[in-house]
């Protein structure tokens, strides 16, 4: 008799599934059994023979180019960009590179995956890793060969010299360019942008071939040899702790372990574990069944009291009264006393979720003196410093394996299930994988935070806008740091309120108190959401008042194309995503000629008189620049839709086409979930969202039949391209809800009003 054996999940539908091929003369049905890989991903552990000559760059004698991806694969395909970048400098083919994913470490500079940096800060960088080593082996070629480097080129992994035509492979030079000193950043020379042949293009998705034959390995795939399952039963309302449970019934369950004690939170949160029980088992449904047995009665703790509907009041109540001046020119409060004409609204956003396809899982193995992490996370070094704190250890003795992640969008960038898995690993003595489950992933997120926005203009005698008052009331996500932090400061405040270029001679920036009951956390594109949904849905409302078109009350607020200085802005500094003002200034003209753009490939003034119904929002974030317009329809039943979708962007120099298109065709995918469904509600301090049938997001059904993207030629520093193109989406449906229903919405979700 054959002994039962365990079998994941996916094992369970690749040997489950029959890819035939049917002979239908013969009747005849041939399977083929679907495999999977055993391995998460390629080690990235250079071998011991060849030229390396940075961590990023590895060439063996036999020719191979290895080229390692610091940055986190989730879906954006960093992997299948930021390496061309060295192999076009270098000068070899994509064909012939092996892409390794890096390991959590410090040698390869900041490995964070999140708020659209991996091309914008790594351009110039891996344009270097690959320039030194083409430096290196053209030296070694030239040695060889008795002539002048400049005389000589790399070209499909080779050096050739240009006036004898000889040439040698890199692999055959690997071993002499590995004894020569490397050179320093300033000798190293860029080839001309020209020469770099996949950069701008449309790349291939390098991983595709392993999502589509399910060989890609995510957090829940790797199994190591002893590993346990845990499973959490977290507080149901933050800073929440346990006061009693049933520990027999849930060790009754066939699988059960143990059960044991999670270290309860405290503030700040930052990205501690949250507390509660673990359910240790064999196999994750024994997990789960005994967690459904602990019977826990909680001590709710002073978040308890915390409703959406009450916090909301006391959000309006915050945005109410003069706030704390962060922008400031001429006098705002005056011309709107004197203002011949008064125009104020105010919007709301609630909190937002993540809800990546895949939950939250990772491994943590104690061993030997060190520890072993295999996680899908964003941001392996903040999963070694989390590590380190819970166990004490040296952060060089944490090593932390990035796998696949399935989707993350800012959740997986948080430590506090590396912290989760590390603790057991600990108590249990033995290597364990703690998985989340849809609720848990859902009821305890790091959440894009709550907002409340006042806006007030006011119009002279001729209709023109002469000021603008924007106070914003969020509780900051410096609250997970700092239990103090209760109110948004300039570094906030530079997502939509501080960069928004006005030419209006009378701008105030304001930002209001709010504090935090929840752990508060970015999510793609941040604060950017609810700005860019205040700000042009205002602008809507203002040029309704005006009894003009939105894309002339646009422009002219925004303007003439010029580079905004602080002083026109009003601010005495701005953070500008980490980046210099003179490489990626504000820039009204790039703001202006995005709108152009889309306005023209949507036919804006033919569609409107045809009579469609269109919604026009623009927005600079993450130092690019994305308008879209939406045309909007009615079902019979009264219900809207989005029926088409237009949407430009500027991201400066683009890497991969390809991917940029995606991103962007996601970004409306995910502005319109945001804009129909995106909520998350508290009761008596407990999320009142648990899956998909009380959380929904837009599905095939919501589509827009056609999603039109346009791609801004730019020479410019790369700007951001994985968020700046959500914040736009939400407005332009909402403006264009407008166009077509008469009706203002200023709160989101849409479903709370019944238009969807």
């Amino acid at each position: 008799m054959t002994e039962p054996r365990l079998i994941t999940r996916r094992d369970f539908l690749g040997n489950s599934v029959l890819v035939g091929v049917q002979l239908s003369a013969f009747g005849l049905l041939l399977g083929t059994r679907v495999s999977r890989a055993a391995t998460p991903l390629d080690s990235n552990e250079n071998p011991a023979m060849g030229f390396t000559p940075n961590v990023f760059v590895h060439i063996s004698p036999t020719g191979e180019v290895t080229i390692v991806c610091h940055r986190s694969e989730m879906g954006q395909g960093i992997r299948s960009s930021m390496p061309v970048l060295i192999a076009d400098e270098l000068g070899v083919d994509m064909k012939q590179v092996k892409v390794v994913q890096g390991d959590g470490d410090k040698k390869y500079g900041d490995q964070n995956t999140d708020g659209s940096t991996s091309i914008r800060n790594g351009y110039e960088n891996m344009r270097l890793m690959g320039a030194t080593a083409r430096t290196m082996l053209i030296t070694a070629a030239a040695d060889l060969w008795k002539v002048s480097p400049a005389s000589c080129k790399t070209e499909h992994g080779f050096v050739l010299h240009h006036d004898t035509g000889r040439k040698t492979s890199f692999g055959s030079l690997a071993e002499a360019a590995a004894k020569l000193p490397v050179p320093k950043k300033e000798d190293v020379t860029y080839r001309p942008t020209s020469e770099l042949k996949n950069v701008g293009t449309n790349l291939p998705l390098l991983d595709a071939p392993a999502y589509v034959t399910g060989t890609a390995a995510y957090g829940a795939d790797i199994s190591i040899p002893g590993m346990l399952i845990a499973v959490i039963a977290r507080p149901p309302v933050v800073g929440g702790k346990i006061k009693s449970y049933n520990v027999d019934k849930a060790l009754k369950v066939p699988g059960v372990k143990k059960v044991v004690e999670m270290p309860p939170a405290t503030l700040p949160y930052a990205f501690q574990a949250w507390g509660g029980l673990a359910v240790v088992a064999d196999n994750t449904w024994a997990a789960l069944k005994g967690r459904a047995q602990l019977e826990i009665e909680w001590d709710e703790g002073a978040n308890a009291s915390y409703n959406s509907d009450e916090f909301r009041k006391e959000l309006s109540l915050s945005v109410s009264k003069p706030g704390k001046v962060i922008r400031k020119t001429g006098d705002v409060e005056k011309t709107l006393a004197n203002a011949s004409k008064r125009v104020e609204a105010e919007y709301h956003v609630p909190h937002l979720p993540h809800v990546p396809m895949e939950p939250i899982a990772c491994i943590a193995h104690i061993h030997d003196g060190r520890c072993d992490i295999w996680a899908s996370t964003q941001n392996p070094q903040a999963a070694q410093k989390e590590a380190a704190r819970v166990l004490g250890m040296p952060e060089e003795k944490i090593h932390v394996h990035v796998t696949f992640l399935g989707g993350a969008f800012g959740r997986k960038s948080k430590a506090d299930f590396i912290s989760e898995a590390t603790f057991l690993a600990k108590k249990m003595d033995a290597p364990v994988r703690v998985q989340w489950s849809r609720e848990d992933d859902i009821q305890q997120d790091y959440y894009n935070t709550v907002s409340t926005q006042l806006l007030t203009a006011g119009l002279d005698e001729h209709g023109k806008v002469t000021a603008w008052r924007h106070r914003t009331a969020f509780p900051p996500i410096g609250s997970i740091f700092s239990a103090s932090d209760d109110q948004p400061d300039a570094g906030d405040l530079q997502q939509g309120v501080l960069d928004l270029p006005l030419s209006i001679p009378n701008v105030q920036g304001e930002s209001c108190k709010a504090p935090a009951h929840v752990r508060i956390g970015w999510l793609r594109s941040v604060y950017n959401i609810f700005h860019s949904f205040a700000t042009n849905s205002f602008m809507d409302e203002l040029a309704h008042t005006q009894g003009k078109d939105m894309r002339e009350t646009m422009l002219e607020l925004i303007g003439p194309p010029r580079l905004a200085s602080l002083e026109e802005l009003g601010i005495p500094a701005l953070k500008n995503y980490g980046s210099p003002l003179d490489k990626h200034p504000v820039d009204a003209g790039r703001l202006r000629h995005v709108i152009e753009e889309v306005t023209r490939i949507s036919h804006w003034k033919g569609h409107k008189a045809e009579g469609r119904t269109l919604g026009l929002a623009a927005h600079r974030s993450f130092l690019s620049y994305v308008a879209a317009v939406v045309s909007m329809k009615k079902h019979p039943d009264g219900k809207v839709y989005v029926d088409e979708v237009w949407t430009v962007i500027d991201a400066g120099k683009i890497i991969n086409r390809d991917r940029v298109r995606s991103q962007m065709e996601g970004a409306v995918l995910f502005g319109m979930s945001i804009a129909y469904y995106g909520a998350i509600t508290m009761k008596d301090g407990k999320t009142e969202q648990s899956n998909f049938d009380t959380l929904k997001l837009v599905r095939m059904k919501d589509a827009p039949r056609k999603i039109h993207v346009e791609i801004v030629e730019s020479e410019l520093a790369p700007g951001g391209v994985g968020e700046p193109g959500v914040p736009p989406v939400a407005p332009a449906i909402i403006n264009a809800v407008f166009a077509l229903t008469g009706q203002r919405v200023r709160t989101l979700p849409l479903s709370s009003t019944g238009l969807v």
